[in-house]
């Protein structure tokens, strides 16, 4: 079978590959840099005798969420920055009641409603929850428009196997970009029955008599029962951090100075990277692809090899700290790793002349 490849937007690919992946309802509502996202949902959705529903509000869009995948469905939200911000209580339902779903955030800069460009100003609202209580979601950063579909298609089956939300976490430059893009292939219709679901999915039992229908709730009003079910979910979290964390990392064995960053960020950080081979300078990258769990394993394993570190971020530092963290967990004597930062913010993209002038600065190679 010859290979799906064709030039996509990064939006209009997270769309298809949604689709390929068995989304069986999307909600959503119009905002850039996302909106291609929403118009390939209404134009495919439909066609393929599944849900589409344009809500009235971001706060509606989460809340069909949270009733189609309880019902059992695979469903799946997308918004950019301010509009995320109003699914954080749905999301926050979600993640207590353990229900399933696919949320994409293009990000656009902020607060507030700031303005329409690019940047990663969402990181601590996507990797620290987002909304109240105690929880986290998987939180996948692609960086570019294959990876983009890469991680939504698979975004479905880590948010069934883990019951919980999964957060795609790209950039308006990503959702916005065209690129080829190999499409994966469509997933066989059926899947296996979920004998958490409500509705009409309850089992029956040998005897032959019919189980009550789940009751799908984050309610739990018996404070010694709420704390066990929340202890319980964390060491569910605690089997995603083991199982679930992922990065790639260039050239960081050989590196003077190594880059975190992810993401569009992550694209500048690698221009960087081969100009200063042209000048004999040795940079790395250590490129989080998922950002819940951070790979704070790694970062300690670099910092205890004696590397350096420069964060490369559009914003004005978020994912910086979860490096400072890590290179502070590292063990060993004397592990007293550096670490910088650089980031532009507002909607502005670094460029790579900026961040090898950072780097050379850093080297005391200017």
């Amino acid at each position: 079978m010859s290979e799906d490849k064709r030039l996509m937007k990064g939006n209009e690919a997270i769309g298809e590959a949604a689709i390929r992946a068995g989304c069986d309802a999307y909600f959503g509502y119009p905002i850039t840099p996302q909106n291609e996202l929403t118009a390939y949902m209404a134009l495919h959705m439909l066609d393929e005798g599944r849900v589409f529903i344009q809500a009235e509000a971001e706060v509606s869009a989460m809340s069909m969420v949270f009733g189609a995948a309880s019902a059992g469905g695979r469903a799946m939200t997308s918004s950019s920055s301010p509009g995320v911000s109003l699914k954080q209580e749905g999301i926050s339902y979600a993640s207590g009641a353990d229900v399933p779903c696919v949320i994409v955030n293009v990000q656009r800069a902020g607060p507030g409603l700031g303005g329409i460009s690019p940047a990663q100003g969402d990181y601590f609202q996507a990797t620290r929850g987002g909304g109240h209580g105690d929880y986290y979601n998987i939180v996948l950063a692609p960086k570019g428009v294959q990876e983009a579909a890469d991680l939504t298609y698979e975004a479905f089956d880590l948010a069934e196997k883990w019951r919980t939300p999964v957060i795609v976490l790209a950039d308006g430059l990503i959702g916005q970009m065209m690129e080829g893009v190999v499409l994966p292939e469509a997933k066989p219709a059926g899947r296996p029955d979920r004998p958490w679901a409500a509705g009409d999915r309850a089992k029956r039992s040998k005897g032959g008599s019919v189980a009550p229908a789940n009751h799908i709730s984050s309610l739990i009003l018996d404070p010694p029962v709420l704390e066990a079910s929340i202890r319980t979910r964390f060491e569910r979290y605690g089997r995603i951090e083991k199982e679930c964390c992922r990065f790639e990392s260039v050239n960081v064995d050989k590196a003077d100075l190594v880059f975190v960053a992810y993401g569009t960020s992550s694209r500048v950080c690698l221009g960087a990277i081969q100009q200063a081979r042209k000048e004999g300078l040795e940079l790395g990258l250590m490129r989080p692809i998922t950002l819940w769990p951070f790979p704070s394993a790694e970062i300690a394993r670099l910092a205890e090899a004696g590397k350096r570190f420069l964060a490369v971020e559009m914003s004005m530092g978020q994912m910086v700290q979860d490096v400072r963290l890590a290179v502070a967990g590292a063990s060993g004597a004397g592990v007293g790793a550096k670490v910088d930062f650089y980031g532009r913010c507002g909607g502005v993209i670094p460029s790579e002349e900026e961040v090898l002038a950072e780097a050379r600065r850093i080297l005391g190679k200017r």
